[in-house]
């Protein structure tokens, strides 16, 4: 009987698969079997460590701030009239002194002339009312006048005397009032924009200014500390100390300016319970501007050889801080108390001792007793 093509084809595809599979059966067969894993040991974790060590600990107080400046003056005319010109650019910064603006001094020149003329006129006035007081007590020795004369002239030249003084008060406000018409600056400082321009009247009752100058070199900076911080800052301030302050951008990661605290308040806001602290800045280079919100980092105090050990190996469970110590080739628990901690830094104030080796990475795999393998 002659079989199919098709049937044939299939036999053979058949034959070829059970011999690949007997291939492949003997070849593993004869391949070398792995040594088995021991059983009770685990694998080591790998992990990272760092070893407890002692030294100064920073404690910092951070706040937010706000600048101010010293003196912030707001430059009126004393005196009425027509602004002519103005001297300062604005931004530009000036000293205590500096012409800024000048007001028409004319009117004020015409009312000293006008006072100095009376005073010329009641001096000359003053001078005969006393010659004539001279003739009448000469007269009066003589008995040839009555003594009632004598006391009008005495009455006459008091009166002169009394306008001279007021002639001498009209020149000194005349010449004042042309010393007002040379606006100067009242303080040292950075001048704002400029609020009135060159040919205005300006008047000396107005609420208006001229332009508004603010002190920038030295500078302030306020800011709030809780209630609690009191007991950290206040007996250093009693003792004179100067406490480093700090200032930062919004980021609080570019430092501004470096300064020391200058005083606190005298109360505390008792709707937030915080005081309010002032601290003074150089600003030389102009880093800090008026009004210019800051982070501020302020060094209360530096506790001397304290045990250290990276933030990152301090771990939080229900019973409270905890760390992993290397013993052994393993991992121990080891319940600490924490202090300060600042940055990647944190100080321990019990449970550990200088020199002990804790896990810093790596612990999320960790428990009592896990083999561990320190990695470099």
């Amino acid at each position: 009987m002659r079989v199919p093509v098709s049937l044939r084809r299939r036999t053979a595809v058949v034959l070829v698969g059970v011999a690949l599979v007997g291939a492949v059966v003997v070849y593993t067969s004869r391949q070398p079997s792995a040594a088995p894993a021991r059983s009770g040991a685990p694998a080591a974790l790998p992990v990272a460590v760092a070893t407890a060590s002692r030294t100064d600990v920073p404690v910092r107080l951070t706040a937010l701030g706000s600048v101010a400046a010293f003196n912030t003056v707001t430059v009126r005319p004393r005196v009425d009239g027509q602004l002519m010109r103005v001297i300062f650019r604005e931004g530009q910064f000036v000293n205590r002194g500096d012409l800024l603006a000048e007001i028409d001094p004319r009117p004020f020149q015409v009312q000293l002339e006008q006072a100095q003329g009376q005073l010329a006129k009641d001096q000359a006035q003053l001078a005969t009312a006393r010659l004539d007081l001279a003739r009448y007590q000469t007269l009066l020795s003589q008995d040839s006048i009555a003594r009632q004369n004598v006391d009008t002239q005495l009455s006459t030249v008091a009166q002169l005397e009394a306008g001279l003084k007021v002639d001498q008060a009209a020149i000194d406000t005349a010449r004042l009032n042309l010393t007002y018409s040379r606006v100067t600056a009242p303080t040292s400082g950075r001048v704002g924009l400029r609020l009135v321009d060159a040919g205005n009247v300006v008047i000396a009752s107005s609420s208006t200014g001229l332009v508004v100058i603010t002190q920038v070199e030295p500078i302030a900076v306020v800011f709030t500390l809780p209630e609690d911080a009191l007991r950290l800052v206040l007996p250093r301030i009693r003792t004179g100390a100067k406490l480093p302050v700090d200032a930062f951008d919004r980021a609080g990661t570019t430092r501004l300016a470096s300064g020391s605290v200058v005083t606190l308040d005298n109360q505390i806001d008792q709707s937030t319970g915080t005081v309010r602290v002032k601290a003074v800045f150089d600003n030389r280079d102009h880093a800090l501007f008026p009004a210019q919100f800051v982070n501020v980092q302020l060094l209360a105090d530096t506790r001397r050889a304290e045990l250290v050990v990276p933030a990152a190996a301090v771990q939080q469970g229900p019973q409270g801080a905890f760390v992993y110590v290397v013993h052994d080739g393993k991992a121990v628990v080891r319940p600490v108390t924490t202090g300060i901690i600042e940055g990647e830094r944190a100080s321990i104030l019990k449970g550990l001792d200088a020199g002990d080796v804790v896990i810093t990475d790596g612990v999320d795999r960790l428990r009592e007793g896990s083999t561990v393998e320190v990695r470099q």
